[in-house]
């Protein structure tokens, strides 16, 4: 589904650790039972800035905290809707990661 990511991870020698499911993993839950991990391991947050999207990686249970986010951004926490998760992040909803996005993405 991600071939250039692939190709990546292959060609930076993990081409052993890539693993394909036959069941779906679209959404955290769903990929934690996949991978046999507890969803609070997994989640990827995107959000709108000033200065374009953000791709957060967090734990799973994690929350933002407003003022914390407004005081290093500049700007309230508005997340990306689906449309633009795709749009602007590269990914669909349920299978955003930080590998594969487009360029001028930040990643934190």
């Amino acid at each position: 589904k991600f071939p250039v990511i692939l190709t990546i991870l292959e060609k930076r020698g993990f081409g052993d650790r890539i693993k394909e499911f036959d069941v779906s993993s679209a959404t955290v839950e769903l990929a934690a039972v996949a991978v046999g991990c507890e969803p609070a391991t997994l989640q990827n947050i995107s959000f709108l800035t000033g200065e374009g999207p953000v791709l957060i990686v967090a734990a799973g249970d994690a929350k933002i905290d407003n003022h914390k986010y407004k005081s290093f951004f500049g700007v309230k926490a508005k997340m990306l809707t689906v449309e633009q998760v795709s749009e602007l992040i590269g990914h669909e909803v349920g299978g955003v990661c930080p590998y594969g996005i487009k360029e001028g993405v930040r990643c934190i």
